[in-house]
C-alpha cells in the first residue's frame, strides 16, 4: 500500500491528461508484437516502432498489438493521436495503480484489469496491469514488462485457424480476458496447501511464524479481493451495454466469463473466511497454551502457600513457643510439609485439574 500511495504521488501537482508511467519500471526494453489475423492464415512479428503498426494498417484484416514495457511514453502518445484516443485513457494506461474497470467511448473499448502471478516466496503474489484497447479492426494490449502470459493463447490460435473465421476484435478481447482469468484458477492449489501447511502447524505448535504467514495470506487475499471484486462489474457492462463493438455472439461467451469471475469471487471469499478462522484458532491456542502454563504456576503456587505458612509461623523469633521444645517437632514438620503436597496433588487429580 505504501509502494502505491508513493507511485502515485508522482502525479501530484500535474495537469489532467499529463503523460508519465506510475508504476515500477522494467528492465527491459519495450516489446511490440503484431499478430496479423487474414484469410491466409496468423501472422507474428515483432516490430521496433509503433510507426510500423501504421503502415500494416488497412480495412481488411485483424491486428493485435501486444506492448510489453511502459516506459517509451512518446510511443503510446503516437498511438493516442493516430487512433484518437482520448488522453485521460492514456493516462490510465501508464498508471498501473487502476482498479479494474470499463469505459465504452464514442470508437473504442478501454478494459483494465490486473494479472496475478505468484512469486518463489511461500504465497506472495506479484500483480500485472493489463490494459486493454478494442477498436474496429485493431486491438492493443498494453503490459507492464515483458511475459509468457498470451504465448499458449497465440499458438492455440495458429494451430485452430478456424476459430477466428469471420470472428471481429471483441472475440480476441474475450480470448484475452479468459487467458488472464484462467490464471486465477492456477493460484488456487498453492492456497490450498500453504493453509494446509499452517493448519497442521495450527494444530501442533504454532509460533510467531504461523502468525506471520496468516497475516501475509490475510494481506494477500485482500488485495486479491479488490482486484477481483470490480471485474464482476466489467464483464455485466461488456454483456449488457448495447454497443457497436460487441457482437450477440460475443455475449454469449462473456456470458461463460462471468461465471468464472463468479467462481473466483466465492472461492476468494471463503478463504478469506478460512483465514481468518485460523487467526481466531492461532490465538485461542496461544491463550490456552497460557493457560496451561498458569495453571501449572497455580497448582504449585497452592502446595506451597501452606508450607510457606508453616514455615513462617516457625520461623518467627519469639522466646516461648512450645512446639520449639518438643522431642518430635521436628520429624512432626517434615511429615506435614510431605502430607500436605500429596493431599493437594491426590486433590487436584481427582478434580482432574493435573
Amino acid at each position: 500500500m505504501s509502494s502505491t500511495i508513493r507511485n502515485q504521488s508522482q502525479k501530484a501537482g500535474l495537469p489532467p491528461g499529463h503523460l508519465i508511467h506510475v508504476g515500477q519500471k522494467s528492465s527491459s526494453d519495450n516489446k511490440i508484437t503484431v499478430i496479423d489475423f487474414n484469410p491466409e492464415g496468423i501472422h507474428q512479428k515483432v516490430i521496433s516502432s509503433v510507426d510500423d503498426i501504421f503502415k500494416l494498417e488497412d480495412k481488411v484484416t485483424i491486428k493485435w498489438v501486444d506492448i510489453e514495457g511502459l516506459s517509451n511514453i512518446e510511443q503510446i502518445r503516437k498511438i493516442g493521436t493516430h487512433f484518437n484516443i482520448h488522453e485521460l485513457v492514456l493516462e490510465d494506461i501508464l498508471n498501473t495503480n487502476q482498479r479494474p474497470k470499463v469505459e465504452f467511448h464514442d470508437h473504442y473499448i478501454y478494459i483494465v484489469l490486473k494479472r496475478w502471478e505468484l512469486e518463489h516466496k511461500p504465497f506472495v503474489i506479484g500483480y500485472e496491469q493489463i490494459s486493454i484497447l478494442i477498436l474496429n479492426n485493431y486491438i492493443f494490449t498494453f503490459k507492464e514488462r515483458p511475459d509468457n502470459l498470451f504465448n499458449p493463447l497465440i499458438s492455440h490460435l495458429k494451430s485452430n485457424k478456424g476459430m477466428l473465421k469471420s470472428r471481429t476484435t471483441d472475440f480476441i478481447a474475450y480470448l484475452i480476458l479468459d487467458t488472464i482469468i484462467d490464471e486465477y484458477f492456477n493460484l488456487q492449489e498453492p492456497l490450498e496447501d500453504s493453509l494446509e501447511n499452517i493448519d497442521n502447524v495450527l494444530l501442533k505448535n504454532p509460533t510467531t511464524e504461523t502468525l506471520q504467514s496468516i497475516q501475509r495470506i490475510k494481506r494477500e487475499l485482500i488485495y486479491v479481493h479488490k482486484t477481483v471484486l470490480p471485474l464482476r462489474e466489467v464483464i455485466n457492462s461488456l454483456q449488457n451495454r448495447n454497443f457497436t463493438l460487441i457482437t450477440d455472439e460475443t455475449r454469449v461467451y462473456l456470458h461463460d466469463l462471468a461465471d468464472h469471475i463468479i467462481r473466483v469471487n466465492e472461492a476468494v471469499d471463503s478463504y478469506r473466511d478460512i483465514i481468518s478462522g485460523m487467526l481466531n484458532i492461532y490465538l485461542s491456542s496461544v491463550n490456552n497454551r497460557m493457560n496451561e502454563v498458569m495453571k501449572v504456576l497455580t497448582i504449585f503456587a497452592s502446595i506451597f502457600i501452606p508450607l510457606t505458612f508453616l514455615a513462617g509461623i516457625y520461623g518467627m523469633n519469639f522466646k516461648f513457643m512450645p512446639e520449639l521444645e518438643w522431642r518430635w517437632g521436628y520429624p512432626l514438620m517434615w511429615g506435614l510439609f510431605i502430607f500436605i503436597p500429596v493431599s493437594l496433588l491426590i486433590y487436584f487429580k481427582r478434580k482432574n485439574w493435573l
